[in-house]
């Protein structure tokens, strides 16, 4: 398998389309993690991605007859524009499936390369589903975004140019995963020519695909995926690439939403270039790799994979790249409502910087602070803080990684509602496309009071939104009943310490 993959790869057509992207030292990463790493820039290729290797390389190799046929795809992006690109040079037809909440300007990319467009379904999953369909029903030639041989071997080209670029020894190369077609590309390729170096998976730790796969011993599909990183949402890896990534992928690394924010800035800082989160994943992969390893290694590659990222996702990024450096704290405390308590708290912070300060009051005896604080980057200096407010006998609760007070509560601290009995808190996401938000509502509208409403679009995909609803004991089951029936994904708050500080009864 190997030395077919080896064939393929170096026979792969390619760079009619591609460019050899630059392997780029990155200094200021290097120099605070005491380690050399290098950036393979594929954010450089016209479409800002790698996946136009695989796209071009498969288009090519169709025959003629299947070229007069044309060819069909499904994708939110960066695969779409591959096989525009692709079917343009080549001149062979292409259509696209792209799900409804595909942002505008990355349908309008693929339309500008002169492929047609059919919009369809709230997911990926939809999308393919139906280009499956109109596959056999046009006769079209589906071009699979990473289960391919010709879609792996041109993806493999990029290690190809990783190790004539880099000819000094290579510790590990860190590939984000998805499908799996970059990393069972070069991963076939890299343990053929230089087996030595080690190759490493980083997936976002809610969509570990290859990992759950690897650890199972066969190809699972995973109940729900992560939104974030959506150049990597892949529910199943693919047949070709698990065989492949199962005898040559060393390694897989889990990473957070907020370390791959991290790593986006990290790049921003040494490349002034802004990653997408898949794009990312491999620095997030390096930093927390070195983490576990304790110390520093030799030469570490990580494949930044993509830019193509929506403006109004850095908000989001820049929101959460602090947390992911571990250089922001989020802490609710309880202070005693007395004369100098405020004082005392301030004090015991000292001179750090506090980030966000929410304060609101609570009883006669006690107030609830919503506090942020920068933090050096030290793992250690969150429980030192912890530890000395409790000393003095403050009531600490840490939030830092509390994924609804990060999301909701920090921007909507105001206070309890005494008034309010048998509040449930649900925290839901729903596909962002026009009207969803309304029809979400008006689901709701079955009789069952809405307390408690908090809606933020962080420009991707997907929305998220906090809801309280009034329900009487009985009508529970009811109400899970219709939960399900409502398709969203959802995971009950009720009990969450940042709600039950906040915005729950006080009771």
């Amino acid at each position: 398998m190997s030395r077919n993959y080896l064939e393929r790869i170096l026979r792969a057509r390619v760079y009619d389309v591609a460019r050899e992207t630059p392997l780029d030292f990155v200094p200021r990463l290097s120099a605070r993690l005491n380690t050399n790493i290098w950036l393979k820039r594929e954010d450089m290729q016209s479409v800002f991605s790698f996946k136009l290797r695989g796209a071009y390389n498969k288009v090519y190799n169709l025959s003629d007859k299947q070229k007069l046929q044309g060819v069909i795809a499904a994708s939110a992006g960066n695969h779409a524009q591959g096989v525009a690109l692709a079917g343009k040079r080549l001149g062979v037809p292409a259509l696209i499936i792209m799900p409804t909440t595909t942002p505008p300007i990355k349908v309008q990319t693929v339309r500008n390369l002169g492929a047609s467009i059919i919009l369809h379904g709230d997911s990926y999953d939809e999308a393919y589903e139906h280009a499956r369909t109109l596959e056999k029903k046009k006769g079209l030639v589906f071009v699979h975004p990473f289960d391919d041989p010709d879609v792996i071997a041109g993806q493999g080209t990029v290690a190809m140019e990783v190790l004539r670029q880099h000819e000094d020894p290579i510790e590990a190369v860190f590939v984000p995963v998805g499908g799996g077609g970059l990393i069972g590309g070069m991963a076939a390729y890299i343990k053929r020519v230089r087996p030595e170096i080690r190759v490493i998976g980083v997936e976002p730790e809610d969509t570990p695909t290859l990992q759950s796969a690897l650890k199972a011993g066969r190809r699972v599909t995973l109940k729900q995926i992560g939104l974030f990183a959506d150049g990597v949402a892949v529910r199943q890896i693919g047949k070709e690439t698990f065989k492949l990534a199962r005898q040559y992928v060393d390694e897989v690394v889990l990473v957070t939403t907020d370390e791959i924010c991290a790593a986006i800035k990290d790049i921003y800082d040494d490349t002034r270039s802004v990653a997408e989160p898949a794009g990312a994943l491999g620095i997030a992969g390096i930093k927390k790799y070195l983490q576990q390893s304790k110390g520093s290694c030799g030469n570490l590659v990580a494949i930044l994979s993509g830019a193509n990222i929506n403006f109004d996702r850095l908000r989001h990024v820049s929101e959460r790249a602090e947390l992911g450096e571990q250089r922001e704290a989020l802490f609710a405390v309880g202070i005693p409502e007395r004369p100098g308590s405020f004082l005392n708290f301030c004090k015991i912070l000292g001179k750090r910087n506090i980030t966000e300060f929410n304060y609101r009051y609570h009883d006669d005896n006690r107030a609830h602070v919503f506090c942020g604080l920068e933090l050096s980057g030290d793992g250690k200096e969150r429980h030192g803080i912890i530890e000395r407010l409790q000393h003095r006998k403050f009531d600490v609760t840490d939030l830092t990684d509390n994924e609804t007070a990060k999301l909701h509560i920090r921007y909507m601290v105001g206070g309890h509602a005494r008034q309010v009995r048998n509040e449930r808190l649900f925290r839901f996401v729903f596909p962002e496309r026009p009207g969803a938000l309304l029809d979400f509502l008006a689901g709701l509208s079955r009789g069952w009071n809405i307390s408690l409403f908090h809606y933020r679009n962080h420009g991707a995909a997907y929305g998220r939104v906090l809801v309280g609803v009034q329900i009487q004991g009985a009508e529970v089951n009811e109400f899970r009943t219709y939960l399900k029936e409502l398709g969203y994904r959802y995971h009950e708050e009720t009990n969450n310490p940042a709600y039950q500080l906040f915005a729950g009864s006080g009771k």
